[in-house]
């Protein structure tokens, strides 16, 4: 699902455990309580999205668009070292 085109989409409650979304598209998607845990978001827009109560242990999120972006309230916890 790399580079692929999923703005605005609802993903909520999603499992999205060690996807792929390199180079995603992902600006407005409402990823609330979606499991990204491991997940490879390297690149990926995610402006504007709602990451709220998310997992994002061991996510990937180097060179990240994450402005405006809702995160969950624990991240800096949750996304520390692997």
């Amino acid at each position: 699902m790399s580079d692929a085109n999923l703005s605005g989409a609802n993903l909520s409650g999603a499992y999205l455990s060690g996807a792929d979304l390199s180079g995603a598209n992902l600006s407005g998607a409402n990823l609330r309580r979606a499991n990204l845990s491991e997940a490879y978001l390297r690149g990926a827009n995610l402006s504007g999205a709602d990451l709220s109560d998310a997992i994002l242990i061991g996510a990937d999120l180097s060179r990240a668009n994450l402005e405006g972006t809702k995160m969950p309230e624990r991240w800096e916890f949750i996304v520390g070292d692997r």
